[in-house]
């Protein structure tokens, strides 16, 4: 009788050896990976084509300041022409800035959160002033007021102060409008749309939801507003006119003043208008949209 058998041994399978590579049969060649170029030359193509930009500017701004002193600007700054036009840029700017104001947030709101028949068209056409060269718009007005209802208000406004205003806003609004709608599209319908549920209706949900969450757009609208009031020239110098203590504001002044041949006293409203500039862009970075200007 035979004895019980003992466990089977299962032999492991013998590896399969690896196929050399046929030099004579390319295909069989295991494939090496492909050899990334350097983003060096991209870098230095965009560096050099934006720095170059970027000194432009600089250098701009610093040639205006070596080529005048600090004696010469303060003997500029002294003269009644240009102390006239400071005042009357601060409150025409001013005024400009809470008229562009009153009519963006509701425009910003309307082309934010409905949608009409002819909401394309509307927003086309607040967007002219951007598109038209300054002096279109200028003479645009001026022949507005040639046809009635305006040429009744004629003598009152057209080269008077009131032209000014109605100048730099016809510009500066459509800049405000743009602003406040981006705004509006950054602060969530969610919330609005709780409050309407709460029991608000449209109104109340505006005033005490959105209005509130929209306040630092509403700052960089009229900082932005208050800055392209302050270097509209186009529009004053065909609609309003240059006139000495009357409409000139301080880019006229700079016109006037280079007619005049007075180079010290351009350069000195120049400094005004680059400071002015200069600080309504680190506000605008500071407190502003990070959508538009980040």
């Amino acid at each position: 009788m035979e004895g019980a058998a003992g466990p089977k041994t299962v032999s492991a399978p013998a590896p399969t050896p690896t196929p050399t590579p046929d030099p004579a049969r390319p295909e069989l060649r295991r494939a090496e990976p492909a050899r990334v170029p350097s983003d060096l030359p991209f870098v230095l193509s965009l560096a050099v084509l934006g720095g170059a930009y970027t000194l432009l500017i600089v250098l701009l701004v610093l040639a205006d300041f070596a080529y005048t002193s600090a004696d010469a600007l303060g003997k500029a700054l002294q003269t009644p022409e240009i102390r006239y036009s400071i005042r009357l840029s601060l409150l025409s700017c001013t005024l400009t800035t809470l008229i562009s104001l009153w009519v963006a947030v509701p425009l910003g709101y309307l082309m934010s959160r409905f949608e009409f028949r002819g909401k394309n068209l509307l927003d086309s056409i607040l967007d002219i002033p951007i598109v038209l060269p300054p002096l279109v718009i200028g003479l645009s007005l001026l022949i507005l007021f040639n046809y009635p209802p305006f040429s009744w208000l004629s003598r009152w406004v057209v080269y008077e102060v009131p032209a000014v205003v109605l100048a730099q806003f016809t510009v500066a609004a459509a800049f405000a409008v743009r602003t406040m709608r981006v705004t509006f599209d950054q602060i969530p319908v969610r919330q609005e749309q709780v409050a309407l549920t709460l029991g608000c209706n449209r109104s109340q949900a505006f005033w005490r939801v959105v209005l509130p969450e929209a306040r630092r757009g509403m700052l960089t609208a009229a900082i932005l507003a208050w800055a392209r009031s302050l270097g509209e020239f186009g529009p004053i110098l065909i609609f309003a006119g240059s006139t000495r203590f009357r409409t000139e504001v301080l880019p006229t002044t700079v016109y006037l003043e280079m007619q005049s041949g007075n180079l010290q006293g351009m350069l000195a409203v120049s400094m005004i208008m680059i400071v002015s500039a200069l600080a309504v862009l680190f506000v605008i970075r500071f407190f502003g949209l990070r959508k538009i200007y980040g």
